[in-house]
């Protein structure tokens, strides 16, 4: 029963994608898989049975489905990129790819993609690449369902896990990155998607976006990365339902925006991070349905923003709710549930009576001096706040929650 599934599969395969089936390995068609290439035409199926292959630099410039079975090794011993995709609508499914080469002057990646579209690259392993899976002027291809691992300790040695240059309508889906420089990193990319990804101790960013507008993340996992997450001079970013966590550290965020603007952040995550936001630079942002919990910081916001919303959000267990380091305030709290929060509901609507100022003067103080924070939890600071409350002076009046939620929002 499971062969005749196996000859169904490859016949639906064949059948929908070319006429010809090469074969390479186990004393089949062809010895080496440059050779099967070579020979195949466009619509072609070369499938590549279990073995090592040493092919140098594997070009594939021919539309054809390349098919790994059990996962076949390619080699680039430490020299050269290892598979270079040159050719629209390509397929490069089910292999294991190690040992790339690593230049200060090429980009060389596991697998790379040259000016081409529809590519799909699908269920891959990629261990000890540079850049592991690198794409240049690529329009609608698919990176899905691939494993990259790699063990760099500097940045300088390290490329980026998945990297997208001047390309549109990507599909980055399901894939597993960790050890690169950028777990994910998108450069003057638009009008693409990046789901259901998790990225996980890289040396800095789990996700870099810069100059790339137009694009959405959603449901991705991003923890213990160098310094958490970055977008930078984008607009139109929408960043749903993904999970910030574990990213510590004096230069890391949960979530980096610096001149980002027209965006919305939506029904994320950010747990045990030095900063849960961080922005500078930013305007008109939407920020709604996110719960800060346990970070340092749940936001800093730098008085360089503006027109910011920030509402229904959570803000439980942090150090400091909101910091910023000017008085003029041009941003909105509302309705948001804040735990140090300590009003009153005398009409029981479940909205607090009185207005809560979440940027406390110790806080403003450690913004300004950061050995303050040797004073955290003494009697000195709790006095500051208190006396802060009686007589405002140095925290901005304007920064402040109208309608402060009794009860935490979801």
């Amino acid at each position: 029963m499971k062969m005749i599934c196996y000859i169904l599969t490859l016949l639906i395969c064949v059948d929908s994608f070319g006429a010809n089936v090469l074969c390479v390995g186990k004393s089949k068609q062809f010895i080496s898989i440059t050779a099967a290439i070579c020979s195949a035409k466009d619509g072609d199926t070369v499938i590549v049975y279990p073995g090592h292959y040493y092919e140098k630099n594997l070009i594939v410039n021919k539309k054809i489905y390349l098919k790994g079975i059990g996962y076949p090794v390619l080699d680039g011993q430490k020299k050269y990129e290892v598979v270079s995709v040159k050719a629209n609508a390509v397929v490069v499914d089910g292999f294991k790819i190690i040992h790339s080469g690593v230049s200060s002057i090429e980009d060389l990646g596991g697998i790379k993609i040259y000016d081409s579209r529809d590519v799909v690259i699908k269920n891959n392993i990629l261990e000890d690449t540079f850049f592991g899976i690198y794409t240049q002027y690529g329009k609608n291809c698919t990176i899905q369902n691939n494993e990259l691992h790699a063990n760099n300790l500097e940045e300088q040695q390290s490329g980026n896990g998945i990297h997208c240059w001047k390309s549109d309508s990507m599909k980055i889906i399901g894939n597993t990155i960790t050890g690169h420089r950028d777990g994910i990193y998108f450069e003057f990319v638009t009008n693409s998607i990046i789901w259901r990804n998790t990225s996980f101790k890289n040396i800095r960013y789990g996700l870099h976006f810069m100059f790339s507008n137009n694009d959405a993340y959603i449901a991705n996992l991003f923890t213990a990365n160098g310094a958490g997450v970055a977008v930078m001079f984008s607009h139109g970013v929408k960043m749903y339902s993904n999970t910030f966590q574990e990213n510590w550290g004096d230069a890391s965020y949960g979530l980096l925006l610096k001149e980002i603007s027209d965006s919305y952040i939506e029904g994320n995550v950010f747990n045990k991070n030095t900063s849960g936001i961080y922005m500078e630079g930013a305007s008109r942002l939407l920020v709604k349905k996110n719960s800060f919990e346990n970070n340092g910081w749940g936001m800093k916001i730098q008085a360089s923003c503006m027109e910011i919303e920030v509402g229904n959000n959570n803000f439980i267990g942090n150090t400091f709710d909101v910091s910023t380091n000017g008085s003029l305030v041009l941003n909105t709290f509302n309705n948001n549930y804040w735990d140090k929060y300590d009003g009153y509901d005398l009409n029981k609507d479940r909205v607090g009576d009185i207005p809560y100022h979440p940027v406390s003067m110790y806080s403003m103080i450690v913004e300004k001096y950061p050995t303050a924070m040797i004073l955290f939890r003494s009697f000195i600071t709790a006095l500051l706040d208190k006396t802060e409350k009686l007589i405002p002076s140095i925290t901005p009046e304007g920064l402040k929650d109208n309608k402060p939620q009794m009860k935490r929002k979801f």
